[in-house]
């Protein structure tokens, strides 16, 4: 894996080399940040940053870092603060198999190719992503942190003007660039913002609090009962996991939502990205396109259900010192699936008191947009008022795995649609 990992080149006003001694780390403060002028800043390399990365290539930008890109009448740079690639998918748990990760897409112009099944998606995709970023000379910068975006002084958003990109290197926090953009393809992802919610008695509870995000093995929570909050994809899975070494209890904030088919038809998938898409045009918040998908019952998961695994409770009222509580009974509901769902389970009724050891948050993430900030793009509705990737404040922001286009082949179209919008706003 490590052979595709790219030697930064000489080249590119590279940040990942740590000053050496005191004095370097003085000049490099007095020097203040180097800036350098391009046209489009990438902020990301997953599956949605290289997908426009690949696009931009294609109308003729040159990467920094490619031979003669100083000359070039085009240009552009993708930024990503992992220190090697594979997006979100590096940090996914050992147990996540190439087969049970929900809908991989490989990305434009290159098959994906997954020769045993069996193998950990957070080593089959990283090394795909690797492949992808050397074939095509993507030249990604890296570790590389993006701490604000701010507007060049005396920029008036209706007349264009660039953006200023402030950056901080991971392993050399003195290593600063400022990058003077026209345009950005914002493709941060989510994985850094798990979503913890609030539930009363939370700082009683005196056993183990993990979310997804640092979910590792099923072994490391064999010591006690489980309580995995959640009703998405991943809550599924683990508790399948889980329950080869443990007991579980399911709760859920809705009934699961079931639905019949194994895979998604191209109309529910029609149907689910027209339902993001028009909250994020009304400035609303996003659902997740997963979650408006539904679960598919899969034979694995059919089997779940017949044992008892994946019956779900609703909500506890709290948490308390050794497990939860419930203050009144469930009173057992239909699925909350799509209409002609197969499966009539929904919530099941159980014991008022459970004790846990551990309670496992499969509560899902948030758009990580906290460098975006100083451009005040959050409306009254709390989201950001898109017009497919491109925001309405502000065309020369494109947000890539967001909303309609947060999922791996949405990411794909989201890539490309981007790029056709930079294109023609900045007459690339």
């Amino acid at each position: 894996m490590d052979s595709f990992v790219r030697t930064p080149d000489a080249s590119a006003p590279q940040e990942t080399a740590a000053p050496a001694g005191r004095r370097a780390r003085r000049r490099a403060q007095e020097s203040g940040p180097r800036t350098v002028d391009v046209d489009v800043v990438v902020v990301g390399a997953g599956q949605a940053g290289l997908s426009a990365a690949y696009h931009l290539r294609r109308i003729g930008l040159v990467p920094v870092g490619a031979d003669g890109w100083e000359q070039a009448p085009g240009t552009f740079v993708v930024l990503d603060d992992a220190a090697r690639p594979g997006g979100a998918w590096q940090h996914r748990w050992p147990g996540l198999t190439m087969a049970d990760a929900h809908a991989v897409h490989e990305l434009p112009g290159k098959a994906l190719v997954v020769p045993d099944s069996a193998q950990p998606a957070a080593e089959a995709v990283p090394y795909y992503f690797a492949e992808y970023e050397e074939q095509f000379g993507l030249h990604v910068q890296r570790p590389v942190r993006v701490e604000r975006v701010e507007d060049e002084p005396g920029t008036v958003v209706a007349q264009g003007g660039r953006l200023r990109v402030h950056t901080r290197s991971v392993l050399a926090p003195d290593a600063r660039v400022v990058w003077r953009t026209r345009g950005l393809v914002n493709a941060s992802g989510t994985w850094q913002k798990p979503f913890w919610p609030v539930y009363p008695g939370q700082s009683s509870f005196r056993g183990r609090q993990l979310h997804t995000h640092d979910y590792r093995r099923p072994e490391d929570l064999a010591d006690g009962h489980v309580i995995v909050v959640g009703g998405g994809t991943s809550a599924v899975q683990l508790l399948l996991a889980l329950a080869r070494v443990t007991t579980t209890t399911w709760v859920t904030r809705r009934p699961p939502a079931w639905r019949d088919e194994d895979e998604i038809t191209p109309e529910r998938g029609r149907e689910a990205v027209a339902l993001v898409d028009a909250r994020t045009r009304a400035g609303l918040p996003p659902e997740s396109v997963v979650g408006v998908t539904g679960l598919p019952l899969t034979d694995a998961y059919r089997a779940g259900i017949d044992s008892g695994v994946l019956r779900a409770r609703p909500m506890f009222d709290r948490l308390v010192p050794d497990g939860a509580q419930w203050d009144t009974a469930a009173v057992p509901v239909p699925s909350g699936g799509a209409p002609g769902a197969a499966d009539p389970h929904g919530w099941v009724d159980g014991p008022a008191f459970v004790e846990a050891r551990t309670v496992l948050w499969c509560t899902g993430f948030r758009a990580a947009l906290d460098h975006l900030a100083p451009l005040h793009l959050r409306g009254p509705g709390g989201g950001i008022t898109m017009d497919g990737t491109q925001v309405v404040a502000d065309p020369r922001l494109q947000l890539v795995g967001y909303g309609p286009s947060a999922s791996t082949i949405g990411a794909n179209r989201g890539g490309r649609e981007a790029v056709r919008n930079l294109r023609r706003l900045l007459s690339l």
